[in-house]
């Protein structure tokens, strides 16, 4: 048996979400995105100069390592908040 999901049933789920939930899952996954592209940069070796300094990576490991453990922990705080 299939479920119909039209966007006004979207709609109405997401706005039946309480604020502060909703909150925390957007910033949580604006988090997982900058970890990703900060991923991106550690596993490719991208060369990044910013007015004349060269980046090194050391410093995406540690924007990934951040913003990951941000990402999961505000996605847990949505989730625990839900219930």
């Amino acid at each position: 048996m299939q479920k119909d999901i039209s966007f006004g049933h979207l709609y109405h789920r997401i706005m039946s979400i309480n604020s502060k939930i909703l909150g925390l899952r957007v910033a949580g996954t604006i988090f997982g995105i900058v970890a990703i592209f900060h991923l991106l940069r550690v596993v490719t070796g991208v060369s990044m100069v910013i007015a004349g300094w060269k980046l090194p990576i050391w410093v995406n490991v540690l924007g990934f390592a951040g913003s990951g453990l941000l990402c999961v922990w505000l996605w847990l705080l949505s989730v625990s908040r839900g219930r």
